[in-house]
């Protein structure tokens, strides 16, 4: 009897839940996490704002260049300093992944009836929801150094944070599925996605790049959500990709990040989960 049920799973037991509800349950989750520790927060969105304030300022006088368009540097690092805002939240809230394992909660999941897609869908709803947030919140300062924003405009700035949101969180959960350390995830971040941020555009345009540096950076897929951003905040400042590529690669970047996140979460091994 105990060999024919274990043949028969699918009989015994329902296979899953469905999606919706428990995506819905784990976004809810990383959301309400996340905004009851203060200190992330408040973290996430000073560090960018006091990096922009001092590098903004001290290098306000001495940067110029055909790229900026006589732009005083503080304007043109701040599309640089949203994405930066955007990349800490996803990639550093999917540390969830990592601490959930530890404790317990993720093996607890995932011998539910509930299908992997679902804990995928929903830990990335999750951080992508937070890092839009935090990236929009940041968008308060722009009337600052003179930035307005049209319907339109706006709504196409929302569309690109959440695309470069979406993609970096699928990223983060990515690299944090297969781990069990925090100490390794943070060694990834400082060793491959902060620089990935330096060639991104955000310090220095990419006209003014050395030829092998200007390569990297046309490859970097947020390259092109900085230039996304750049058009539409300053709509009169040259850029080298039009909006439309942007977008588009924008989107190429998100469903590559999603799928990659996906089969890493779908794929059946032998090593324990807890």
């Amino acid at each position: 009897m105990a060999t024919r049920s274990a043949t028969l799973p699918l009989q015994a037991r329902p296979e899953s839940t469905g999606i919706l509800l428990p995506s819905l349950t784990l976004w809810w989750r990383e959301v309400v996490r996340f905004y009851r520790q203060r200190s992330r927060v408040v973290g996430v969105l000073a560090s960018p704002l006091v990096f922009w304030l001092v590098i903004g300022s001290g290098f306000g006088t001495s940067f110029q260049s055909g790229q900026a368009g006589g732009q005083h540097y503080l304007e043109y690092f701040y599309p640089g300093a949203l994405i930066m805002i955007v990349l800490f939240t996803s990639i550093f809230t999917m540390m969830s992944v990592i601490e959930d394992r530890k404790e317990g909660f993720l093996l607890s999941v995932l011998v539910a009836p509930v299908s992997r897609s679902a804990i995928v869908l929903g830990k990335v709803l999750g951080g992508t929801t937070l890092s839009t947030i935090q990236g929009l919140i940041f968008l308060a300062f722009a009337p600052i150094i003179g930035i307005h924003f049209t319907a339109g405009s706006f709504a196409l700035i929302i569309l690109t944070v959440f695309l470069v949101s979406f993609a970096l969180t699928a990223l983060g959960f990515a690299i944090a599925w297969p781990m069990d350390s925090t100490q390794a995830f943070h060694a990834i971040i400082n060793l491959f996605l902060i620089p990935l941020w330096l060639v991104s555009g955000a310090l220095f345009p990419l006209s003014g790049a050395s030829g092998w540096l200007r390569v990297i950076m046309e490859i970097n897929p947020l390259t092109y959500g900085v230039e996304a951003l750049r058009t539409l905040l300053f709509p009169n400042s040259p850029t080298l990709f039009s909006l439309s590529s942007s977008l588009a690669t924008l989107v190429l970047f998100t469903l590559f990040m999603f799928g990659l996140a996906f089969m890493l979460a779908n794929r059946r091994t032998t090593k324990p989960v807890a």
